[in-house]
């Protein structure tokens, strides 16, 4: 987020929530999926100018749904004259998934502090652009972690947001916020559901023309007992973390070794990405004269290292013999360090892999 949305918190609520508005602007979080998209809906049936905001970040899962997040969003919310902004989680959310004050869910997923994050950040950009309230597409009950009546009153009192977070889509089984007291939103419009059933979202979707299909959208890798495992290595390891650090960890098999981090690709488009996030000092390494990964290494690099990473590359390369040499250098090409080692077995490979 830029320095000017930054510039204008203040612990003043006065831009937000005005009464007297005649004609009020919602600032919806948005994530791409359907309760979102029927939050933004519910209120622009009320004829609530809505303005739509999506963190991104590369714990984020939105493919299933779209090959472009933000085409995929656009495709949907300009058929509601919606517009869409696209902000990034930045480095300051690694010490929230760190020290979550509110814990983890299934694996490394701070849900309510990572909804207290965005609110927080959301508030800023709502001064920024004049919104007038905030709402977000969560249902009641739908996640256990961080949609239960406690967690969505715990995340609304830390985001300083207390009776003033509309909910649409389950704004019934709620209690009334301000902006249902005041008459800026007309509450007997907003929806009472609860639970993980999106059959209600979905008749208004095809109701409405928005939806015909639904394929589930979202997800966070965090809750992922793999890509967690990574993370809890690279949170330990990494000196000065940061959210671009944390998009390696999406790519390749990964070993820790004798203080090194090893990641070995497991296909062509990840050797690309690999060498693409490389760092100056960082080392690739690739079985010579054969078809295989691309290797890279980091951190504290040994020639303990150097022969771990170089069987490892051989073994998951197209290498038919079970010796060979391997080449490795810190450019991308014309590498001209040679090794010749034995492929790594299975038993050798096993104790050191993320």
């Amino acid at each position: 987020m830029d320095n000017d949305i930054k510039e204008t918190m203040n612990d003043s609520d006065d831009l937000l929530f005005d009464a007297k508005i005649n004609t009020p602007v919602g600032l919806g979080l948005i994530s791409g999926g359907l309760d979102s998209l029927i939050a933004c809906l519910v209120l622009k049936l009320q004829n609530i100018e809505v303005v739509g905001l999506n963190f991104k970040s590369p714990f984020c899962i939105c493919d299933k749904a779209y090959k472009n997040a933000e085409c995929g969003l656009n495709l949907f919310y300009d058929k509601l004259g919606i517009k869409t902004y696209f902000l990034q989680k930045e480095d300051d959310y690694l010490e929230v998934i760190k020290n979550p004050k509110f814990g983890y869910g299934k694996n490394l997923n701070p849900c309510i502090d990572c909804r207290i994050y965005i609110l927080k950040k959301a508030k800023i950009f709502a001064k920024k652009i004049n919104a007038d309230f905030i709402f977000t597409g969560e249902v009641l009950d739908q996640r256990p972690k961080s949609q239960n009546l406690k967690a969505l009153r715990i995340i609304e009192e830390e985001s300083d947001l207390k009776k003033k977070l509309l909910r649409p889509l389950s704004a019934l089984l709620l209690k009334p916020t301000i902006l249902e007291e005041n008459g800026i939103i007309n509450r007997t419009k907003l929806l009472g559901i609860k639970g993980r059933s999106r059959k209600k979202q979905l008749e208004l979707a095809r109701t409405h023309d928005l939806l015909n299909e639904y394929n589930a959208c979202g997800g966070c890798l965090l809750t992922e007992r793999e890509f967690a495992n990574r993370m809890r290595d690279y949170l330990k390891f990494s000196k000065n973390p940061t959210m671009e650090g944390v998009k390696l960890l999406k790519y390749g098999r990964h070993f820790r070794f004798n203080g090194s981090k090893i990641i070995v690709g497991r296909n062509e488009l990840e050797n690309n990405f690999l060498l693409h996030l490389k760092s100056p000092n960082e080392i690739v390494m690739e079985a010579s004269n054969v078809k295989g990964p691309i290797t890279l290494i980091q951190g504290n690099i040994g020639e303990d290292v150097l022969e771990f990473a170089a069987k490892l590359t051989l073994r998951y390369s197209d290498a038919l013999k079970s010796h060979g040499k391997v080449i490795y250098g810190t450019q991308t090409r014309d590498l001209p360090e040679t090794i010749i080692v034995e492929k790594a077995t299975q038993e050798l490979l096993i104790p050191y892999l993320l």
